[in-house]
């Protein structure tokens, strides 16, 4: 279409005539309202902006079962999969404050299973009755998870049924 054209039938409709590929040969161009075009344009640069990444905090005890260990720390692998910070704190009750080695070493296992997901930001300081430690999460492409959520039967099911002939 010509511009003169163009432009006449943008003002008919009482919208505007925008270039949107000015490098194109010919430019294309759009009838819009302006105002909306400008609108979009900022929502969709918005949704390229990486967020922020948060501080997630996940709690230990010292005499944690397996399960509730490993269910704790596959929580921490998702939120630095996020891209999240994560703060590891552990706390003593009672008697506990007498074996706070026992602590310590779980923290440590903590930092050692959570290793090829994040580096440790603030080294385990033990401040009262807790522990705390935070993890900065490692740049996307070197994150490996090693504690993955199990797959239910559903989805094992239709792992099998998409691979049999």
């Amino acid at each position: 279409m010509r511009l003169n054209d163009a432009l006449r039938k943008a003002q008919t409709l009482g919208l505007d005539l925008v270039e949107v590929a000015p490098t194109a040969n010919p430019p294309v161009c759009k009838i819009v309202d302006f105002g909306k075009f400008r609108y979009d344009i900022s929502k969709h640069s918005k949704d390229k902006k990486p967020g922020s990444s948060k501080l997630k905090e996940v709690k230990f005890r010292v005499n944690i079962d397996e399960h509730d260990y490993l269910t704790k720390v596959r929580h921490a692998e998702e939120f630095l999969d996020r891209g999240n910070k994560v703060r590891v704190q552990l706390q003593f009750r009672g008697r506990e404050m007498a074996h706070q080695e026992l602590g310590i070493h779980l923290v440590q296992k903590v930092r050692d299973d959570l290793s090829s997901m994040s580096q440790v930001e603030t080294d385990p300081k033990i401040a009262g009755r807790n522990i705390t430690m935070t993890l900065a999460p490692l740049p996307a492409n070197r994150r490996k998870r090693k504690f993955a959520a199990p797959k239910t039967a559903e989805e094992s099911e239709e792992v099998g049924a998409l691979t049999e002939p």
